[in-house]
Parts: C-alpha cells; sequence; structure tokens
C-alpha cells in the first residue's frame, strides 16, 4: 500500500511555528494519530510528537467529478487559462506524473490515491471505481494539509505501467483542484472543499467521447471499448454518478433536441445547473433572473446553421435543491459572435466587457469549443476565479472590521 510524507515545507503565505521531528509519515501501515484544528496540527507518532502551529492558509480547494474520458483534463486547461500562466507537470520530477502546476492553480488527479494498483485490482476483482481500490483516509489527511498551508508528498498512480510510483512534493497553491473519480464521494472531503463541479455526460455522448480518445490517442479497440464502458457501468451508477447530488455546479451534457431522432451525437444540448445558496457564488442568469426564458438568437447578429442554435433559463429542482439552469443546444459557427450572446448573460464575474469570447477564441482548438461544453466550462472557471477572490478578501478584510469593532 502507498505510503506518503508530510514534510514541514510551507507556501510564503502561511504562517507556522514547527517543532520536532522533520516530517512524519501519514500512510495506514503507521500507527499514529493525526488532528487538525484550525490553527494547530498535531501529529502522534510512537516515537515523537510534531506540532506544527499554523496561521490559516489562504488555499482555495476545487472538486472536479467527472468519469473517465468525459472532460475534465479539457475543463481543467480552461480553469488553469483563466487564471494565467500554463499548466504543466512539474519540473524535475516523474515524466508519468498526473499533476498540473500553473503560477496559480495545482491540479491533481484522485487516481493517485488509489490503494490497489492495477494487477492488485485484477486479483481483487474490483475496478478503480470502487470505493475498496481507493485510500480516502490519505486523500482527506492531504487534502486537508494543503489547505492548511503545509506541504505534502502525495503518492502517483502512473497510468502507463499501472503501478504506484513513489511520492512527489505538492506545496499549497492559491487554487487547489482535486480531479478525479471520488472528490466528493467522502463526506470528509466534501467538507474541504470551496466550490465543486460535476460533469455529468449521457451515456450517449460518453460513449462517442470515449470511442474518439481511447481508439485514436490510446490504439485501444472498438470491442475492448464496449466492454470497458459495460464492465465499469454498475460501479459508475453505485459510486460516481451519486456525487452530483454534491455538487454546486453541473455541466450536464445531453444529446441534441434540435434534429429528430439524432444518433450522430455531434450537435449537443448542454445544461448548466447551478445550485442556489451557495456562499460567494451567484448562478449567471439569461435576460432576467428568475424569470423562465426561451431564446432563439440566430439572425442578423449571431451566424447559424442547420440546426440552429437554442438556448432556455429557469428555476428548476435538482436533487431536492433550488437550481437555476442555463441550457444551450446546437454550436456556434464563427467564435467572435459569441459576444453577442456574451452580453445577454449577467452575473458571469467577467472584469471587462467580452472576456468569456476572448477566452473561447483563445483556445478555439480545445474539444468543445463550438457549443455549450467550452462555453460553459469557461463561465464556470470564471466563477472559480471571482469565488477565490472573495474568499480572499473576506479573510483579509475580517481582522480590519475586528480593529474597527
Amino acid at each position: 500500500m502507498a505510503v506518503s510524507t508530510v514534510y514541514t515545507v510551507l507556501s510564503l503565505n502561511s504562517a507556522c511555528s514547527i517543532s520536532k521531528p522533520n516530517k512524519t509519515h501519514l500512510g495506514f501501515n503507521q500507527k499514529q494519530l493525526v488532528f487538525f484544528k484550525k490553527t494547530t496540527t498535531i501529529t502522534t507518532t510512537r516515537r515523537a510528537t510534531t506540532v506544527i502551529t499554523c496561521s490559516a492558509g489562504d488555499t482555495v480547494v476545487i472538486g472536479l467529478a467527472a468519469d473517465s474520458g468525459c472532460g475534465k483534463s479539457t475543463f481543467m486547461r480552461r480553469l488553469t487559462s483563466v487564471f494565467g500562466g500554463a499548466a504543466e507537470p512539474p519540473k524535475g520530477g516523474n515524466p508519468d506524473s498526473n499533476t498540473l502546476i500553473s503560477d496559480t492553480t495545482t491540479v491533481i488527479c484522485l487516481d493517485d490515491y488509489h490503494s490497489l494498483d492495477r494487477t492488485g485490482r485484477k486479483e481483487k476483482g474490483v475496478t478503480a471505481l470502487d470505493p475498496r481500490a481507493n485510500n480516502f483516509d490519505l486523500m482527506y489527511e492531504q487534502v486537508k494539509a494543503i489547505k492548511n498551508g503545509v506541504a505534502v508528498e502525495k503518492p502517483i498512480y502512473n497510468h502507463v505501467t499501472g503501478l504506484i510510483d513513489p511520492p512527489e512534493l505538492i506545496k499549497p497553491p492559491k487554487i487547489f483542484v482535486i480531479e478525479g473519480l471520488h472528490p466528493m464521494y467522502d463526506a470528509r472531503v466534501r467538507e474541504l472543499l470551496d466550490f465543486s463541479i460535476y460533469l455529468d455526460i449521457s451515456n450517449e455522448v460518453k460513449f462517442a467521447w470515449k470511442i474518439q480518445r481511447d481508439m485514436a490517442e490510446r490504439g485501444h479497440s472498438l470491442e475492448s471499448i464496449k466492454a470497458s464502458i459495460e464492465a465499469r457501468k454498475p460501479d459508475f451508477d453505485a459510486y460516481i454518478d451519486p456525487q452530483k447530488q454534491y455538487a454546486d455546479a453541473v455541466i450536464e451534457v445531453l444529446p441534441t433536441q434540435l434534429i429528430p431522432d439524432d444518433n450522430e451525437g455531434k450537435v449537443l444540448r448542454v445544461r448548466l445547473i447551478m445550485k442556489e445558496g451557495v456562499k460567494y457564488f451567484n448562478p449567471v442568469y439569461l435576460f432576467d433572473e428568475g424569470s423562465t426564458i426561451s431564446w432563439i438568437p440566430c439572425g442578423r447578429k449571431l451566424t447559424c446553421s442547420y440546426p440552429g442554435i437554442k438556448f432556455s433559463y429557469g428555476p428548476e429542482t435538482y436533487f431536492g435543491h433550488e437550481v437555476s439552469v442555463l441550457e444551450m443546444d446546437g454550436q456556434f459557427d464563427r467564435l467572435d459572435e459569441l459576444i453577442y450572446v456574451e452580453s445577454h448573460l449577467s452575473n458571469i464575474s467577467t472584469k471587462f466587457y467580452g472576456e468569456v469570447t476572448q477566452q473561447m477564441l483563445k483556445h478555439a482548438d480545445f474539444p468543445g469549443s463550438n457549443n455549450g461544453t467550452g462555453l460553459f466550462q469557461t463561465i464556470v472557471g470564471l466563477k472559480i476565479r471571482d469565488l477565490y477572490e472573495q474568499i480572499v478578501a473576506s479573510k483579509t478584510g475580517a481582522p480590519l472590521e475586528a480593529t474597527k469593532a
């Protein structure tokens, strides 16, 4: 089983005092007890006690859940672009690392918390989706440490070899994104998330996407892809899909309704489902907040070839929660004309007029850039930037308010 190490390496915005020893191990084969408080971390082992006293860090933790092959990588590239700087693997580290680091963000893949390697899963007859194949205790401990400004040594799951490689050092960033199969499965980890997103891809669309990715990029046969999907489906339904009820925002991708009996899957209907009442998050709306809107913008200001484009917006109920839903069915012919649609959307958290359109044009070669997947991923990225800035402002403003009082 993978063992990880928590080092006393701290981010620049953390103020901590540390007593010996210099590092402690966090793993199932270590008999120890770990306590986390807002300002103090105490780690007790058989031999020694380490006390790390820290002020609360400024790291904001984002969770992104989706099945394999559902667009997490593209979403991450759009998100890191919003914050500026290219996301790259850790320099000088394992070339098979799943981590991406930019100036502001660090994205880790939760596959790194597999407790069983590929052979182990096969021997036990479990898939990677099964909680028994994952180390949720270590996931919780390390995400908690990062949120509190303490660097960790996180294991690496090697997707090439199927083995669990030696760990890599992860320092607390401003934005820490945990993406993968289970970011909202464990209630303890859910409590650490400042915002959560679920990419909900319908079975028809998922199948088409996985064929495109696994056949074109990974050399898999059509038969093996079908077998893989069928083998994963029971565990997906049991352990992955239920997480969407906890998400603050869901991007739901469905076949179009603009083409009767469409079975090609090239034109998509995409819904951005936004939970009401989430702190630091105001749902996007079209024209009039809280109203029910249907809008076909094709005409003089928006070029639309068959089957056209249709937007809708309105309130709904989703797993017992009040939500606002923005929907786009169809695809853009010219991305530069997206500015017309953008001008009719409110609460999109842009810093200047046309920023959504600029981001979309910047990444016109990304999958989904001509439909609602790219549009809504970009908007959610801007909302996360705004959420981060509000959280930081609230922390820096709190002492000033206390002083005045």
